[in-house]
C-alpha cells in the first residue's frame, strides 16, 4: 500500500521521485555519509531545474526516506551526481536498486553512457559500480575539498542490448524486498 507521501506503508522500501518534502531527510543522510555534504539548498535547487536535465529518486520505508540518488543528463552522456543510503540501511541492496533505477532512466532516454566520480577510498561504492559494469576511466587528483582523489568511472553502451540485458538481470535478482514506487 502507498501512503500520502508516495512511500510504501508496508515493510518493503520503495523507490519514487524526490520531492521538496524529502529534503530534510535527504540532507540528513548526505550530512552523515559525506565529509563535504551537499547543502539542503543545493538539493532544493536541483529539484527546481528542468526535469529533462535531471532525475532524482528516493528510497523510502514507510514515511522514512532511507536513500536517494540523482542523475544529470547531457547531450550524449549522463552524470550520476550523488547517491546516498542511510548507514542503518547500508548493505541491503538499496544503493544497487537506486543505481539500477537511475540507469533504467538513462536507458529510457537513450543515453549511451554514464559517468560518475567516487572517492578512491570508497571501496564499497567502487565494488557496486563494478558490479553494474562501470570501468575506471582515470583519477581526478584532489577532487574533493579535503584533498582526496576521485576515481572517474564510466558505463559505456547503455543503449546496447547486451548491456541492457545484464542490467535487467541484476534488477530482477532478489534485493531484500525492494519494490518500485509510484
Amino acid at each position: 500500500m502507498t501512503g500520502s507521501n508516495g512511500c510504501t506503508t508496508g515493510p518493503k522500501p520503495a523507490l519514487r521521485g524526490m520531492k521538496r518534502g524529502d529534503l530534510r531527510a535527504v540532507s540528513a543522510i548526505e550530512a552523515d555519509r559525506n565529509l563535504n555534504p551537499w547543502s539542503r539548498r543545493l538539493f532544493a535547487g536541483e529539484l527546481e531545474l528542468d526535469p529533462a536535465s535531471r532525475h532524482w529518486l528516493v528510497a523510502c520505508l514507510g514515511p522514512k526516506v532511507v536513500g536517494f540518488g540523482g542523475v544529470m543528463f547531457g547531450v550524449d552522456e549522463a552524470h550520476m551526481m550523488n547517491l546516498g543510503v542511510a548507514r542503518v540501511w547500508s548493505g541491503r541492496g538499496i544503493g544497487l536498486a537506486l543505481c539500477l533505477a537511475l540507469l533504467a532512466e538513462a536507458r529510457r532516454r537513450q543515453t549511451p553512457e554514464l559517468t560518475l566520480e567516487v572517492r578512491v577510498s570508497n571501496a564499497a561504492a567502487i565494488a557496486l559500480y563494478h558490479k553494474l559494469g562501470f570501468s575506471s576511466g582515470g583519477v581526478r587528483p584532489g577532487y574533493y575539498p579535503d584533498g582526496e582523489d576521485a576515481l572517474i568511472m564510466w558505463l559505456h553502451g547503455l543503449t546496447r542490448t547486451d548491456v541492457g540485458a545484464r542490467l535487467d538481470r541484476l534488477a530482477v535478482a532478489p534485493r531484500h524486498g525492494l519494490v518500485r514506487g509510484a
